[in-house]
């Protein structure tokens, strides 16, 4: 699935971007996950996204939203909020964002055992909170597969 939209991202943006990846939960190997494609998209400036790509993105099913508390991040959504198939997230390539995005998906595909413990936190958090607290309940331990990654780079 994420190769088919790879490629189709790849027609609307061009050489608009240096690197396409997939990212979140359906990324890892046996990891459970809700049903959404997450994939990562890194620029050299974010001047780059201007109208006429939100537009060309929008033309194949995206939409541009907003997040005024991730300015370091472009968002775009493919299907209805709490119903999307896919979310497409955009940052400059050096940033601090898209590398902790990397490296946590790398790290889960690496070590296994962490991949298990963070399978069995969703489980858990997934049976406790709705979507929004999910999210948040999950950070801490996110935080700290970045922070052990981070260290062997």
């Amino acid at each position: 699935m994420f190769n088919v939209d790879k490629m189709k991202l790849y027609g609307v943006l061009g050489n608009l971007f240096l690197e396409i990846e997939h990212v979140g939960s359906t990324s890892i190997p046996g990891m459970c996950a809700k049903p959404i494609i997450d994939i990562a998209i890194a620029v050299n400036d974010f001047s780059v996204i201007d109208e006429v790509v939100i537009e060309e993105l929008t033309r194949v099913g995206y939409e541009y939203v907003p997040k005024k508390d991730f300015p370091q991040r472009k968002f775009f959504r493919r299907g209805q909020w709490g119903a999307g198939t896919h979310h497409l997230h955009m940052f400059e390539k050096d940033s601090d964002e898209w590398v902790n995005m990397i490296l946590f998906r790398n790290y889960l595909r690496t070590h296994s055992d962490v991949a298990n413990d963070y399978l069995l936190q969703k489980k858990q958090l997934a049976r406790k909170h709705e979507r929004i607290a999910y999210t948040k309940h999950k950070a801490p331990f996110i935080e700290g597969i970045i922070k052990e990654a981070r260290k062997k780079i």
